[in-house]
């Protein structure tokens, strides 16, 4: 007999995921507005790898091509990024970080920061170790 889904680890993955996706929406939406989570992880990686493709975001954030794109226009509209036409490519845009976001940047850094530390709080370096360890055996058997 197959165990209940509430009684599995990929249940209790699920909801620690959904939970922490929850409480960091809250404090995104509290101290900078119109920005989502996922919007605000986008920005995240365009900070530290600015030349990314629409297809490599949509890789890092877990998301098809069609979400980001959306994604993109709806941060375009709310001027958080601008496209600019690629030059050697005239398909491709280059997506640029605007002025208010390098604005919020530093809030949205010590948000995500304090985000981590409130789901983080009380658990052992140690045990983060192993559950890092656990997880990336997970992905490993489930990419074979």
């Amino acid at each position: 007999m197959i165990s209940q889904p509430s009684e599995t680890v990929f249940y209790l993955i699920e909801k620690a995921i959904k939970n922490y996706r929850k409480l960091a929406q809250q404090n995104i939406s509290e101290r900078v507005g119109n920005l989502t989570l996922d919007q605000a992880l986008l920005l995240q990686f365009l900070v530290k790898n600015p030349g990314l493709s629409q297809s490599e975001i949509a890789e890092l954030i877990f998301k098809d091509n069609a979400s980001v794109t959306r994604m993109i226009e709806l941060m375009v509209k709310n001027k958080f990024l601008m496209r600019k036409m690629h030059l050697d490519d005239r398909r491709r845009f280059n997506i640029e970080l605007t002025s208010k976001t390098k604005e919020i940047l530093p809030e949205l850094n010590a948000i995500i920061k304090s985000n981590r530390a409130t789901a983080l709080h009380n658990i052992p370096q140690a045990e983060l170790n192993t559950i890092e360890s656990t997880l990336t055996k997970i992905i490993k058997n489930c990419n074979q």
